[in-house]
């Protein structure tokens, strides 16, 4: 697109985008942003927002780390295949899930930048959070992100959905990540609200910044 052409920059964006460039880095020289949030909670097209905001920071979408076969049992991976390079400030390579055709791909480089987003459900674990600067949560509640979901998916999707909740659930009982989230972010229907979390600093649910920008889709 024309970057004439594109919509102005949601302001709550804009803000958050520049309080994580105040940030130290958290991992080697990166910023590591975690987005986490229920499935279908809008985490993705959220985090392609704020990447844009950041000027391009590449977006590590944590769909390419896990598999059928390992949901959310890619711990492992990530640490030995993403974190360990990049905090040595080396590039790291990650090797893509294709889920259509249920095998990993060609690995990709993924360079040491100013900022890095890891999105995706379990972003902020436990294991991961040692190596975040800032963790978002995606403030949508797991019922509603779940039907946002299959609607957007599609009836072919369903069996995959069944299994995929009852994953979930397991996963956020055995390691939350809502209660060490330090923003709180909200679609509105214009736009985001960013609120400071249970894990902020100036006490919760006191809002930070709110946007005006087009709404965001799932």
């Amino acid at each position: 697109m024309n970057p004439s052409l594109r919509p102005p920059p949601d302001p709550a964006v804009r803000d958050l985008a520049a309080r994580i460039r105040r940030l130290s880095p958290s991992c080697g020289p990166v910023r590591l942003v975690g987005v986490d949030g229920h499935a279908g909670s809008g985490k993705s097209t959220f985090a392609g927002r704020l990447a844009a905001a950041l000027d391009g920071a590449p977006v590590l979408r944590l769909d390419d780390i896990a598999c059928h076969d390992a949901l959310f049992d890619w711990t492992g991976r990530l640490l030995e295949q993403v974190i360990e390079p990049l905090s040595r400030g080396r590039t790291a390579h990650y090797a893509p899930y294709d889920w259509r055709a249920r095998r990993f791909g060609t690995p990709r480089p993924l360079p040491p930048a100013p900022v890095l987003l890891v999105e995706g459900v379990g972003a902020g674990r436990r294991a991961l959070r040692p190596h975040l600067a800032l963790l978002l949560w995606m403030e949508l509640p797991r019922e509603e992100a779940w039907a946002r979901g299959r609607s957007r998916d599609g009836e072919e999707q369903w069996e995959f959905w069944y299994g995929w909740v009852a994953a979930e659930r397991r996963h956020f009982a055995e390691d939350p990540s809502k209660p060490f989230a330090d923003l709180l972010v909200r679609q509105r229907d214009e736009g985001y609200e960013v609120l400071t979390a249970a894990a902020g600093s100036t006490g919760p649910n006191q809002p930070l910044t709110h946007g005006d920008g087009p709404p965001a889709v799932c």
